[in-house]
């Protein structure tokens, strides 16, 4: 197929978030974990709700939050993701539907409620996730248009994905179709207790010619190989036949192709308010600027330049045009020569 319908198009959680600052001592009372994400059933999820206070409710869901993300920078997006025909079903559909994506997934009609992510913001910006899949883990293959998967240039997973068996077959039959039609397939790992729980399937799916492109932070990447050292796990990176991106919070982002290195800065801010979305806005910009046959560096910077707005306040999707903040940044345009490694 020489055309697209669209850029990007992401397979993943169809979540809506419920934010809520807290303190230390909150998370150490309800026994968690601090900046992990761990899944919780239902019972869980209404006991941590009924004790977080104040919240603040929107649509999230790592993939959604990338095409979202891609779709304000001026991308054509669309996402698959199982909601329940329920208030928050139809409040995710809404929401994303309202950014200009292509959302076209049948909504449950039993089973399971629309899922949702407890997200416990502390002072510090760090993020803690307690996740209630729900009706995400009714995804099938059966969602798939295979035309939609194969009209898109990037086919965009997530790593979260990998835990129901359904959505994982999902992935699976996705990636097939996508690469049939001569497309890209990029991963993103998620977190690193994902990791943890899948690491070799996920080595396995980079060596086995599953993805092409691989997101990643800092932490996920040590998971993945094993090692503390950083250095250590870019040259282990370096092995593999893909293209890498890997976020390191302060200290910029790094690109791997190869024994090829692009290093760039962090975008300022003014402020850290919630860590939640860095990630999946990093790989939105990148890959708003990859569609576009964008330099590697240039990619990255607009990864970064976009993973900045969404850090300065709460929630996972863009509060600005982003397309517009990238127009006016001198850090896009005050760009350095990228940095061989």
């Amino acid at each position: 197929m020489s055309t697209h319908q669209f850029d990007v198009l992401g397979l993943g959680n169809a979540i809506v978030d419920v934010i809520a600052p807290v303190h230390d001592e909150f998370l150490v009372k309800a026994g968690l974990h601090k900046g992990s994400m761990q899944l919780v059933d239902e019972a869980r999820a209404q006991w941590l709700y009924d004790a977080m206070g104040a919240t603040t409710i929107m649509s999230g869901g790592s993939a959604a939050n990338t095409i979202a993300g891609l779709a304000s920078l001026g991308g054509k997006g669309a996402f698959v993701g199982k909601v329940a025909a329920d208030e928050a079903g139809h409040a995710f559909a809404h929401d994303i539907r309202a950014t200009g994506v292509h959302f076209a997934t049948a909504p449950a009609a039993d089973g399971p409620s629309t899922a949702r992510c407890l997200v416990l913001v502390t002072p510090d910006g760090q993020r803690t996730m307690n996740t209630f899949l729900g009706a995400c883990q009714n995804l099938t293959s059966a969602d798939l248009d295979p035309v939609e998967v194969a009209s898109a240039r990037i086919l965009y997973l997530e790593g979260y994905l990998w835990d129901p068996p359904a959505a994982k077959q999902a992935f699976i039959d996705a990636s097939r179709i996508a690469h049939g039609a001569g497309r890209e397939v990029a991963l993103t790992l998620s977190d690193v207790f994902c990791v943890d729980r899948h690491q070799q399937e996920f080595l396995g799916l980079m060596r086995d010619g599953v993805i092409d492109i691989l997101f990643a932070n800092e932490s996920e990447l040590h998971a993945l190989y094993q090692t503390s050292d950083f250095a250590t796990a870019v040259a282990a990176l370096r092995q593999e036949k893909i293209l890498a991106a890997v976020t390191r919070s302060e200290k910029g982002a790094i690109i791997v192709q190869g024994e090829r290195t692009w290093e760039v800065s962090a975008a300022p801010i003014d402020s850290l308010v919630d860590t939640t979305g860095a990630g999946d806005l990093f790989a939105a910009g990148f890959l708003a600027a990859y569609t576009r046959g964008r330099p590697l560096d240039y990619c990255a910077r607009l990864g970064a330049l976009s993973a900045s707005e969404i850090i300065q306040h709460f929630g996972a999707r863009p509060e600005v045009e982003l397309s517009l903040l990238a127009e006016q940044s001198l850090y896009l345009r005050e760009a350095e020569a990228p940095q061989r490694a």
